[in-house]
This record gives structure tokens, C-alpha cells and sequence, in this order.
């Protein structure tokens, strides 16, 4: 299965759920990959990688062709693995403008992993460039953010009008799962959040990922908050979060592709 967390508006908290999703998801009998398709490479740091060898990247594969396998490298999370992302992918719009079926080059390249690996999560870059409808194609699932600020909110219904276009146009079988609260906090938004849940209802997750000092401090130690501070707030937030997604997908998903 791939779920990608995606929003084409920056800031609201990508990285924070695909990094800490990942490793909440992570256990001995499910493997899970975490690919960071994002020319900042913020979930690759905070996975441990330096920033110096970050090569070979998703970069890599996307655009040059480079074994996804080869690609691939352990995290300090057991059973979490990783591939980087790098400041080529800045580029990716301009080196894939000729590739025949540039679109599916991510499905492609991924085909031979799959299998090796229960859950994949794909942390997308703040657009719907190229590189993130390589990932709209790639998934089998769609995970958006949002932040209860205005223009996240307002922008949610025009995101998922373009992803149903992507849908359609290019024939995918990926599907929103949930809209999942970032950044909430007491008194924080709590009218847009009331918005949020009052229009889309179940399409909500009932967890929120609130605003909180350990997961500020979480990336700077290079440790995913369960590791960073298990007993945390946050940390069982992320718990809490993993269990409704694996109902989610579990439950709402289409007969996984062949």
C-alpha cells in the first residue's frame, strides 16, 4: 500500500506526519518506506541522514534511472526504511518534460519494492508539480493536512478538485482517506476547525496533531517523537493516528492493483 501525505500549500505540516507516521506505523511485523520526495530533504534529516550524503536520492531514481533498491537505506526506527530526498528534485519538472510517461515514472520505479515493503509513504513536495502528480499516480491512498488557518482551508476544496482531475485524466486508483488537523491547539483556530469537521465530516481523522515544544524539538535531535519522547502527547497522537489510517485503509481502499 501507498499513502501519500499531500498538500500543495507549504507549511502545514508534511514532514511532522509523513516522518512520525512512519515510524508510529513501523512495528516488527509490518515494514514500512519512507520516501522523501521534497528537493528540501527536511524528512531525510530528520531521519539522521546528513545532509552530504544524501545521494543516492529519489532523485536518483526519478531522474536518472538509478535501481530503486540501491536507493534504499535503514533508519535508527526498526523496521523503517528510507529514501532520501535531495535538491535535484528542484529540477524534476525540467529533466522529465521529455520522458515518455513522465506521469508514472515514481509507479515504475517502485514496482519492484512493493512487495517488499507493507507500507510506503510518500512525503510530497508543497505543489502538485510533476514530481507530486508522480506521486498522485504512484499512491494508492491520499493523506491531507491542514492546518486551521484560512487559506489552507480555503484552498482544501479547489486541492481536492485537482486531485479527482488527476484521477480521471490519468486513470489512478488513488483515493483521500482523510483530512488530518495539524497545529491545533486550545484557542488555536477553533472555528476553522469546527469548519473543517462540520463540512467534511467523516472525511476527518478524529485525531489532531497538536502544536507542542517536543515535536519542535523532535528534528533537531534527529529522533522521530516516539523515539525522542514516547511517553509525549505527541507521540501518542502519532499512535493514535496510525491505528485510524490502517482502519482507513483497511476498510475504504480498492482492491490493491496488480
Amino acid at each position: 500500500m501507498i499513502l501519500a501525505v499531500l498538500n500543495n500549500k507549504g507549511g502545514v505540516g508534511k514532514t511532522t506526519i509523513a516522518v512520525n507516521l512512519s515510524a508510529a506505523l513501523a512495528t516488527p511485523r509490518r515494514r514500512v518506506l519512507l520516501i522523501d520526495l521534497d528537493s528540501q530533504a527536511s524528512a531525510s534529516t530528520w531521519c539522521g541522514v546528513r545532509r552530504g550524503r544524501l545521494k543516492p536520492s529519489s532523485a536518483s531514481v526519478l531522474l536518472h534511472d538509478f535501481p530503486v533498491e540501491q536507493a534504499i537505506r535503514a533508519t535508527p526506527t526498526a523496521n523503517l526504511d528510507i529514501i532520501t530526498g535531495s535538491v535535484d528534485l528542484a529540477n524534476a519538472d525540467l529533466a522529465l518534460s521529455d520522458v515518455k510517461g513522465r506521469e508514472g515514472t515514481l509507479k515504475q520505479a517502485l514496482k519492484s519494492v512493493r512487495k517488499r515493503y507493507d507500507i510506503i509513504v510518500l512525503d510530497c513536495p508543497p505543489s502538485l508539480s510533476l514530481v507530486g502528480v508522480n506521486a498522485l499516480v504512484a499512491s494508492d491512498a491520499v493523506l491531507i493536512p491542514v492546518p486551521p488557518q484560512f487559506l489552507a482551508v480555503d484552498g482544501l476544496t479547489a486541492l481536492l478538485g485537482t486531485i479527482d482531475t488527476v484521477r480521471r485524466r490519468l486513470g489512478t486508483r488513488s483515493h483521500v482517506i482523510g483530512l488530518l488537523i495539524t497545529m491545533a491547539g486550545r484557542g488555536r483556530g477553533e472555528e476553522l476547525r469546527e469548519r473543517l469537521r462540520a463540512e467534511y465530516r467523516d472525511r476527518v481523522f478524529h485525531t489532531e496533531i497538536g502544536v507542542s515544544r517536543t515535536l519542535q524539538h523532535a528534528p533537531a535531535a534527529a529522533k522521530t517523537v516516539l523515539a525522542f519522547a514516547p511517553r509525549s502527547a505527541a507521540a501518542d497522537a502519532f499512535r493514535r493516528l496510525a491505528g485510524e489510517v490502517l482502519d482507513r485503509l483497511r476498510s475504504r481502499m480498492p482492491a490493491k492493483p496488480s
